[in-house]
């Protein structure tokens, strides 16, 4: 049924409660893992490195890793979920049926990925909560956390989707999240920042584009960051606007749609 709008919001709820459904059935997998991956990072990285290195510009060891931490787990969330809510249906052929289906392309991607990025805002904000079991975290802009965080969240699972069309294959489906974005992330400022660095390693830094959204989203949280909030922002809007249009494409050629 459409709604005011022209929207398909009954087959967008459906896809999307699908979805969520099969996030509820391993529920508590899906949570536990990132919540024993935290704990572990804060026993290395918060006990074994923070009794070496007390504060980084003011913040707490312990403290200044959290947003890190929360990215981390996000970004590899809504990649995975994301990419696995779409590439299963081109694997089970029932991909045809959705395309067959009243759904315009907007709508379907609504739905797959509104479903993928609640699943990551779910993840981020357990680990937000495990994190307050080890250190004490202090949010300065508490709103703007949350909508980077959904905004982050959208961004990623943009980007899996297209890898969910793109892959052939269950190892192609991997290969980009553990062998590309993994390491990004980690050479990031996830666990320090560039200023840091010597160069020429502090120049060849600023080219990762996640430096930019763990910076964003540490200002969040503390009001400072390695670059500024504008560019930060900018970065974001340009990857938006770069999946996007990347989705556009895919759907107008079919390309591994309809194949």
């Amino acid at each position: 049924m459409n709604g005011p709008s022209g929207m398909n919001w009954r087959g967008i709820s459906a896809i999307y409660g699908f979805e969520l459904h099969r996030f509820r059935r391993t529920f508590w997998t899906s949570l536990m893992t990132p919540v024993i991956t935290t704990t572990l990072y804060f026993i290395v990285f918060g006990s074994a490195i923070g009794s070496r290195m007390n504060e980084i510009d003011g913040i707490p060891y312990g403290a200044f890793i959290v947003p890190g931490l929360i990215m981390l787990s996000m970004l590899q969330e809504s990649i995975f979920n994301a990419s696995f809510g779409i590439y299963m249906p081109r694997w089970t052929g029932t991909i045809y049926e959705i395309l067959s289906a009243p759904l315009s392309p907007l709508e379907t991607v609504i739905a797959y990925v509104g479903a993928a990025a609640t699943k990551s805002m779910i993840v981020g904000l357990v680990i937000f909560a495990t994190a307050h079991l080890f250190v004490d975290v202090t949010v300065v802009h508490p709103l703007a956390m949350l909508a980077f965080m959904l905004v982050i969240a959208i961004s990623f699972c943009l980007f899996g989707f297209i890898l969910g069309l793109w892959a052939k294959s269950f190892e192609q489906l991997q290969f980009v999240p553990l062998l590309v974005i993994m390491p990004m992330t980690f050479l990031g400022g996830a666990f320090y920042t560039i200023s840091m660095l010597p160069e020429p390693w502090r120049t060849i830094t600023l080219f990762n584009p996640v430096i930019y959204l763990i910076s964003g989203f540490r200002w969040t949280f503390f009001g400072q960051g390695d670059v500024s909030l504008g560019i930060s922002l900018s970065v974001i809007a340009a990857m938006l606007a770069a999946c996007t249009g990347i989705i556009i494409w895919m759907f107008r050629t079919g390309y591994r749609l309809k194949k």
